[in-house]
């Protein structure tokens, strides 16, 4: 049987890895690592197609080390203790350096399954890659995180994926007898979500459905490719378009939307952690000031669904889901952050006025630290007409709650602190 144009291409040494120039690029700080030999045991996050499997495998061959790979999907702890003992036996009959042991899922490990390579991490028998989907932070045990570099892969931009169908039409054989007419690619890029993966298998499955030499259009991509969207396909596939449509739900105030998308995950196995963290995310970032409430009850489900689990959590993802849905909605916090966090990058280290500085010696008060500061509490209504921002900055405005109703009480505050600069 043909091995699919995927695999076909999978890139062999680092100069034909496409994307991740960030991590691998002639600047690349993963790239100076397997140059020098010197791997950590390292996380790959990032979503499905971006090279996770291919880098690691790469990485085996450049520096020369055994190579053992488990996928945590039909893997358990015997798996494990069985593939660390033939990596310490290989240990040393070919190079000095520890084999590289990848598990493709890891976030699917349990708990026990993640502490049973805890010992092998630690001894240094074997360098571990993990390659996951989902947050490390919430899916991987601390103590093996702390073993471990993570290093976060992006989707491959559209110069990426261009270039990646360039090289299926330059390079493979197969491909090059079906005499390609590329006429037209953003439905192509459109469908693939920068999955380099789904983009090959996209573009091999419509070249075997037309004659060769057929102009390819967006046109006909679409008449020819036919997405399956019934099925849920939580390793993967549509698993970002769902809660992509979910998010995009509730931000919208849509309660009959985002009950649907809600019962698409659930009856597709979508861990119910993943959700309700999505959901706690949300609370914050699009009801925010609006609704304060919101992160309370977002928190609350958290809990509760941890605790109690499907099928009753159901409900309570249903009930939080609906008031978020229909709760008023604000991003100000979220910008506001996002806001200040550009400045910081833009300005540096802006020293901190002297009137707020703290004081704790003499020889500070000596230089003017905490000078001239105004106790809020000592003046009417516990205001006091100041600014705290550093001088370069003065009277730059961060927050910006917006029109919404309910935070009119802080747009009135707001606009007595700035002096009328709030305007609506």
């Amino acid at each position: 049987m043909n091995k699919p144009l995927a695999e076909r291409l999978r890139p062999k040494n680092l100069d034909e890895y496409l994307s991740q120039s960030h991590l691998v690029g002639p600047k690349g700080s993963l790239r100076h690592q397997i140059k020098s030999g010197t791997i950590p045991s390292l996380i790959f996050w990032g979503p499905p197609g971006v090279g996770k499997t291919t880098l690691a495998n790469i990485i085996a061959q450049e520096t020369e080390r055994p190579f053992f790979t488990l996928s945590a999907i039909s893997s358990g702890v015997k798996d494990v203790r069985e593939v660390i003992e033939k990596a310490k036996k290989s240990d040393g009959l070919f190079t000095t350096k520890s084999p590289i042991l990848f598990i493709d899922e890891i976030h699917r490990f349990s708990k026990s399954q993640q502490d049973s390579l805890l010992g092998a991490v630690e001894k240094g028998w074997i360098t571990l890659i993990g390659a996951t989907t989902e947050n490390p932070s919430f899916e991987v045990i601390s103590a093996l995180l702390s073993r471990c570099q993570v290093y976060v892969l992006k989707p491959f931009s559209k110069e990426d994926l261009l270039a990646l169908l360039d090289r299926a039409i330059q390079k493979d054989k197969e491909i090059a007898s079906k005499k390609v007419n590329l006429k037209e690619t953003e439905a192509l890029l459109r469908l693939s979500g920068g999955d380099a993966r789904k983009l090959l298998n996209l573009f091999e499955i419509l070249l075997n459905a037309i004659e060769p030499g057929t102009p390819i259009t967006n046109e006909l991509v679409f008449e020819n490719v036919q997405q399956n969207t019934v099925l849920y396909d939580k390793n993967g596939e549509q698993h970002y378009d769902i809660i992509s449509a979910f998010i995009k739900s509730i931000r919208g105030s849509d309660p009959n939307a985002a009950v649907y998308w809600l019962a698409r995950m659930i009856e597709g196995g979508e861990d119910v952690k993943f959700i309700a963290r999505r959901l706690l995310i949300l609370a914050s970032e699009d009801i925010g000031n609006a609704n304060p409430t919101a992160l309370v009850i977002a928190n609350s489900t958290f809990q509760a669904v941890n605790t109690i689990g499907y099928p009753e959590a159901r409900i309570i993802l249903s009930q939080c889901v609906t008031y978020l849905a229909t709760s008023p909605k604000s991003n100000a916090a979220y910008m506001a952050i996002n806001t200040a966090m550009g400045i910081v990058k833009k300005t540096g280290n802006l020293p901190v006025p002297l009137a707020i500085r703290n004081a704790p010696t003499k020889l500070m008060k000596d230089l003017g630290y905490g000078d001239n500061y105004q106790y809020a509490h000592n003046y009417k209504g516990n205001f006091v007409q100041a600014d705290f921002l550093p001088d370069e900055i003065r009277n730059t405005i961060i927050y910006d709650p917006g029109n919404n109703a309910r935070e009119n009480s802080q747009r009135e505050f707001l606009k007595k602190r700035w002096n009328g600069k709030y305007n609506y």
